[in-house]
This record gives C-alpha cells, sequence and structure tokens, in this order.
C-alpha cells in the first residue's frame, strides 16, 4: 500500500473517532421542569410546572464532557389550580413581574459508561444564582422512533431550599423551605 493512501486512511479514522461536540435544541413541547413544595406548614405539597422553556444540550460524547442550558418562563407557571397560580405569580412569591425567567447551567458531569450521572451547575431564580447538582436519573442519546432523528432525553433532580433565593414566603409559619425540583428535557440536534 503506497506510503501517502495509508497516511489519508490513518487520518481518515483518527478523524472519526475524534468527533465534536454535538449541539440539540430543548424541544419546549416535552421538557417540563416541575417542583414539589410544601404549602400550609405540612397540610399539603403543592406540585407545579412551568410550560415554556427554551435551551439546548451541548453533548461531546467521545471527549464525555458536555453543557446544559434551560431558561424557564416564570409566568408560564401551572399548578392545576388557578387561583394559586396567580398567587404565586406576586411580589410575595415569585414576583413573575419582575423576575420574569429562572435559568439552570451547568456542565455534564460524573460519566459512567459514557453516560453523565449529574449536571454540576447554577440555579438562578428569583434574581439570585446559587450553585445547585442535578442528579441525573436517566440520560440517552438516539434516534427518536417517529423522526429518526437523534435526540437526547434525560430526568433529573435535586433538593434546594427556597428562602436562600429570596422566596421565603410561609417561613415565619414553619413552612418547609425545601423544594424538590425536577427537570425532564427532551433535545433534538439543531
Amino acid at each position: 500500500m503506497p506510503k501517502r493512501l495509508l497516511t489519508l486512511l490513518l487520518a481518515n479514522a483518527v478523524g472519526c473517532a475524534v468527533a465534536a461536540p454535538v449541539t440539540y435544541k430543548i424541544d419546549p413541547s416535552q421538557t417540563y421542569p416541575s417542583f414539589e413544595a410544601n404549602l400550609m406548614g405540612g397540610l399539603s405539597v403543592w406540585h407545579g410546572k412551568f410550560g415554556k422553556t427554551e435551551g439546548s444540550v451541548v453533548f461531546d460524547k467521545v471527549a464525555g464532557k458536555g453543557r446544559v442550558e434551560i431558561i424557564v418562563d416564570m409566568d408560564s407557571l401551572d399548578f392545576g389550580h388557578e387561583k394559586m397560580n396567580d398567587y404565586a405569580k406576586k411580589p410575595d412569591v415569585f414576583h413573575v413581574a419582575k423576575y420574569p425567567k429562572a435559568t439552570y447551567s451547568g456542565a455534564l458531569a460524573g460519566f459512567e459508561a459514557g453516560k453523565p450521572t449529574r449536571v454540576d451547575g447554577t440555579l438562578t431564580l428569583h434574581g439570585v444564582t446559587k450553585p445547585l447538582t442535578l442528579k441525573i436519573n436517566t440520560f440517552n442519546c438516539k434516534a427518536h422512533p417517529m423522526t429518526k432523528k437523534e435526540f437526547c432525553n434525560a430526568d433529573a433532580i435535586a433538593t434546594f431550599k427556597r428562602d436562600e433565593f429570596g422566596v421565603d414566603t410561609g417561613k415565619a409559619w414553619g413552612f418547609n423551605m425545601d423544594v424538590i425540583l425536577r427537570i425532564q428535557v427532551e433535545a433534538g440536534i439543531k
């Protein structure tokens, strides 16, 4: 085999092994950040979700790294109870007029068998930014069964104290400040 042809074949093989990061755009119709929070000092637990999100997942399978960016429209809050939705958007709780967006940004980390097990990042809520690590329960990238385009999906969870973000309604009455945040995300190649 001529030396030049061998060099070209080796360069091509090396080039194939060095995959570039792929950017996946979040599908807002399949991505639902949701949360659980204490209400009335332990009388009930309320479940809410946000219906409007945008963002991206950048994933480099070969290098075992990537990033996640999620932007949440706080006005899309839905408890399934209109009066609670209206109340939570007021200045006493989320103050949506002043803080219309919440964001989560972080690096994929803790790779096992080619998949991340967590996201080390920051949550910005109510004008406050704090570190928050999401534990990834599931993470898959493969061809979508209907569109045949490559998609990634993940289900991640974390717990944080809402009063650390300035959302302390009910704290004086003994409400638990813990919030369980769950983000189910689906993203496809742009």
